[in-house]
């Protein structure tokens, strides 16, 4: 058709734009292709932790906060706050939410790992240049079919009053409830609902999936090919840098994807990682 009106700039650039489009949703289409996991299809649990460095770092983990939320917006993703900690004086120290839609954990479990900041501080008045660090976990939203066991004499469960200021996502009650299964050393918490007993029930829910997301992983490293790519998600393993100063380029360390765009970045256009997280498994998977 577009050689049929190439007479017709009007109509032969709305063809074109069509085209692009289609080529767009098709190469995203084969990226979906890849989300063959036994979980890529569920929800995700995302968990943000400011690292050492006070404010500095708990600000980076509120812009990451951002980041994923403004991203699942764009993809028409629910997001529901399970817990948050707010900074002493600006950020968080940590957060978990729940990230709704399909193929979510997907496209974001390829987040889990430590993402470097390099900036002139805001909270600096000499205007000096600082590094901050914060971890990302993902984990699944598993499936009501799914049983995992979890033996309760091996857990201790914990009530407490949300701390801090609370933040405005979350409701300010006396019911939070935080679970520490002690064989495993994992730590969920939820304060998002008004009753201790709902807190009770999500917490649960949310220590089944990390326990199931243990478990995938140590299938992945039996495999050894999960291993490769994704490696040792502790403070020590950086999966990205976002250098603002003195010049400006946000570079995935595992696949070498990178762009100046960071105000695009940061504004949760992610997919050129995600997309090249997921074909850099894809040529792998297939060598």
């Amino acid at each position: 058709m577009a050689e049929m009106y190439e007479n017709d700039e009007e109509i032969s650039s709305q063809l074109l734009s069509e085209l692009e489009k289609l080529k767009q949703e098709a190469d995203r289409q084969k990226l979906e292709a890849l989300l063959s996991g036994e979980a890529d299809h569920n929800d995700a649990y995302m968990e943000i932790h400011a690292g050492s460095g006070g404010t500095e770092a708990q600000d980076w983990a509120e812009m990451l906060l951002r980041m994923y939320t403004r991203w699942a917006e764009k993809h028409k993703y629910k997001v529901e706050y399970e817990e948050e900690t707010i900074g002493d004086v600006a950020g968080i120290k940590s957060v978990t939410i729940k990230i709704i839609g399909y193929n979510a954990y997907g496209w974001l479990k390829s987040e889990s790992g430590v993402h470097r900041l390099v900036r002139i501080s805001p909270f600096d008045s000499n205007a000096r240049r600082h590094t901050s660090f914060a971890s990302v976990n993902v984990y699944p939203v598993i499936d009501d079919e799914i049983q995992i066991d979890v033996n309760e004499a091996d857990c201790r469960i914990d009530t407490y009053r949300a701390s801090g200021a609370g933040g405005q996502h979350i409701n300010k009650t006396d019911s939070a409830v935080r679970i520490t299964h002690i064989p495993t050393g994992i730590v969920v918490q939820s304060q998002s609902q008004r009753s201790q007993f709902q807190n009770r029930e999500t917490a649960w829910k949310m220590l089944k999936a990390r326990l199931y997301e243990m478990e995938l992983k140590k299938r992945a490293d039996a495999a050894q090919a999960e291993r490769d790519n994704q490696g040792d998600n502790g403070w020590g393993y950086q999966i990205r840098s976002y250098v603002l100063q003195p010049y400006k380029l946000i570079k995935d360390l595992r696949t070498e994807a990178e762009t100046s765009d960071d105000r695009a970045v940061l504004d949760g256009d992610i997919d050129i990682f995600l997309s090249a997280y997921l074909a850099h498994i894809g040529e792998k998977g297939q060598a």
